[in-house]
């Protein structure tokens, strides 16, 4: 899709912006048939989004998959998916009907500058710590690893915060069932959360999707 011209605002918008995604044809992505609005990408993690909706910002570290996992719930590619861990620069805002999903820059490894890599973390530290819109963190997690430094620094902030958390442990087709089922139980222990708020997923194929889309949307009805 070809994005629109438009001059960057005092809110930071990036100057390209695809405006629309129309629902994806003959998808059976649980989130295939919502039409998604994309009103930009943004550099303030105090940005004001109109209409004012619930906000569920997607979190993780730059390399667990976040785009994969997006574009697997919507069908089509929201989000592009790249080799290179730390594409994400900005907040990239995509509106369904009744909320905002938000996705923000991976933390921890990321091939870019270290002074990049420190505005990267202010801006989801902005985030969380901040931003009184938000509704609500799904935090996705590398099933096949333990929770990293970095990772504990992001949980504690989630903590304070008190947000309500869902966890996607992704990239769970990278080993057999029983080995699943296995970090599942280490990983939702080590979390300190209740089974229902932590789900193995696979963009590869689709173990957990449908399931993830459910839980997402009782996040946001929940509010």
């Amino acid at each position: 899709m070809t994005g629109r011209k438009s001059p960057a605002g005092p809110t930071g918008r990036s100057e390209t912006a695809p405006p629309f995604f129309p629902p994806a044809i003959e998808s059976k992505a649980p989130f295939g048939s919502i039409p998604v609005h994309f009103p930009g990408s943004f550099p303030n993690p105090r940005v004001r989004l109109d209409p004012v909706l619930p906000e569920i910002v997607l979190l993780g570290r730059s390399n667990v998959g976040k785009s994969s996992l997006l574009n697997a719930l919507f069908g089509r590619r929201l989000a592009r998916v790249s080799n290179t861990p730390g594409r994400t620069a900005l907040i990239n805002v995509f509106q369904l009907p009744g909320f905002y999903l938000l996705d923000l820059p991976g933390y921890g490894f990321a091939k870019v500058s270290h002074k990049e890599r420190e505005r990267y973390q202010a801006l989801v530290r902005g985030i969380i710590q901040s931003r009184s819109t938000l509704t609500g963190v799904l935090w996705l997690l590398d099933l096949r690893h333990d929770p990293t430094a970095d990772d504990q620094v992001h949980a504690d902030l989630l903590a304070a915060r008190q947000l309500p958390v869902l966890v996607a442990l992704t990239k769970a087709d990278k080993l057999p069932y029983g080995q699943q089922q296995r970090r599942l139980k280490e990983l939702t222990r080590s979390l300190a959360l209740p089974p229902e708020q932590v789900q193995l997923t696979s963009s590869t194929t689709g173990l957990g999707i449908p399931e993830l889309a459910e839980s997402l949307l009782a996040l946001v009805e929940a509010r």
